[in-house]
């Protein structure tokens, strides 16, 4: 198992230095320059080449990335060419925002996609089969940002039940937790959908197992054959599409965000490369390709405590 975590953690660093190579130059490559940006409509040729020397924009491409890869290993992620501010300040000050965005989005999204699939699964080809079917095809068909949209519309301008954007308040408080919910269902539908589908196919294929058949042989309980026996022994698939799933939240929350005005991680991605603030898009980039990554190695070793029988030794 060490062994095992040591090397994913050796190919984790391999892949985010990578995906540090491909952002730092795809942003150099885009139309647009940040001097100009900076400097305005009024700026004279000779104050735009004063900014690309302030900031480093003089030197050659891969000499910068040089740069801020040594900045990168002592911790330092630059400053954001826009407001001057520290790129990990303003990460940190954003980031438990996503974080909480994302986590209410996952709980939505396993709650609703794995009870929907285990009733699915439990009575096949009926109408609560058909309602569940035709769930998961809408969920994954609808775009994140009509949606929100139209909850908004529903919810906050003519129901006036729940706010209209913005996580400002504490989750733990009314008025946070009412601020949560539109937000959550938009970003979770999509995964719910895919939770529910994956927990069906599953369950429907381990109900066919010989150990299934023996427990139901033995007289044992039917919810306990399904939430002990056949839940347990389906939920590696749902585990792998939750853990993926996890860290396309975590980038699905940049329109959603922006729906909503929320002032997280996806928000200051869309500043950030808007105003091609280089620092900024690089240091949010890595951060949710770090998450997603690790996620995908606590999926795996999960797979274990799931099913005794997987084993890393």
């Amino acid at each position: 198992m060490v062994q095992f975590i040591i090397r994913r953690f050796a190919q984790m660093v391999l892949l985010l230095i990578g995906i540090s190579f491909i952002v730092f130059m795809s942003m150099h490559l885009a139309p647009g320059d940040p001097a100009t940006i900076i400097g305005g409509p009024t700026a004279t040729k000779s104050d735009i080449e004063a900014i690309r020397a302030d900031l480093g924009l003089n030197k050659p491409v891969l000499v910068q990335y040089i740069d801020y890869m040594n900045g990168l290993i002592h911790g330092d992620l630059g400053y954001s060419y826009r407001t001057g501010q520290s790129v990990t300040e303003a990460i940190t000050t954003r980031f438990p925002i996503t974080i909480k965005l994302a986590v209410a989005s996952m709980i939505v999204a396993i709650v609703i996609g794995i009870t929907a699939g285990i009733i699915s699964a439990r009575k096949p080809n009926s109408m609560l089969d058909f309602a569940s079917t035709t769930f998961s095809l809408v969920g994954v068909s609808i775009p994140n940002f009509w949606l929100g949209t139209m909850l908004i519309l529903l919810f906050s301008v003519n129901l006036q039940w729940l706010p209209i954007g913005g996580l400002n308040s504490p989750f733990y408080t009314t008025e946070g937790f009412k601020e949560l919910i539109l937000p959550a269902i938009t970003l979770g539908t999509s995964t719910a959908a895919i939770i529910a589908r994956m927990t069906r196919s599953s369950m429907l294929e381990v109900a066919q197992a010989d150990y299934i058949r023996t427990a139901r042989a033995k007289g044992v309980k039917q919810r306990k054959v399904v939430w002990v026996h056949s839940l347990r022994n389906a939920l590696i698939p749902v585990l792998t599409v939750a853990g993926i799933n996890f860290g396309g939240l975590l980038g699905g929350t940049i329109i959603t965000e922006q729906v909503f005005a929320i002032n997280g991680i996806g928000r200051l991605m869309i500043e950030g490369i808007a105003s091609r603030d280089f620092p900024m898009v690089q240091g949010t980039v890595l951060l949710v390709a770090g998450i997603f990554v690790f996620i995908n190695l606590i999926v795996d070793l999960l797979y274990a405590a799931v099913d005794p029988r997987i084993s890393y030794d």
